[in-house]
């Protein structure tokens, strides 16, 4: 499942992200990894979840990004949910892409994908919405 918490900056995306991380964390049975672009959530993410930083794994673009979450759920079966922020910025602001590489992540199964993405949603082709829910 793909749900996407979408908004434009200053719209408490972050926020929501990382109550939802720490709540899956405390709830899950397996684990939880939250990627992020620099290091800013390390005191707001419960220790019970890897944070990753997409800067210091040098990731830019949706193919590296997916090899990254796919890499991360074939290395740890028990991984029950990834969270990323600032999608846009460790992707790309091209819509199409974005919908490219969440069409490839619904392949990945037994894991909940949740990501922030920084624009009105309006902007959003349709074909994301059928892809991912907006939460």
């Amino acid at each position: 499942m793909i749900k996407l918490i979408i908004g434009n900056k200053g719209s408490g995306k972050t926020k929501k992200l990382v109550d939802l991380v720490n709540t899956a964390a405390n709830e899950s049975l397996g684990n939880v990894v939250c990627v992020e672009k620099g290091d800013t959530l390390t005191f707001s993410v419960t220790h019970k979840a890897r944070l990753i930083d997409a800067d210091a794994c040098a990731i830019s673009g949706y193919g590296e990004y997916y090899g990254l979450l796919a890499g991360v759920k074939a290395g740890n079966h028990d991984v029950t949910h990834i969270f990323g922020d600032a999608t846009l910025r460790i992707g790309t602001r091209d819509y199409d892409e974005l919908a490219a590489f969440l069409e490839r992540l619904k392949k990945i199964d037994d894991v909940d994908f949740i990501f922030t993405v920084s624009c009105d949603e309006k902007d959003l082709p349709a074909r994301i919405f059928e892809i991912a829910e907006k939460i």
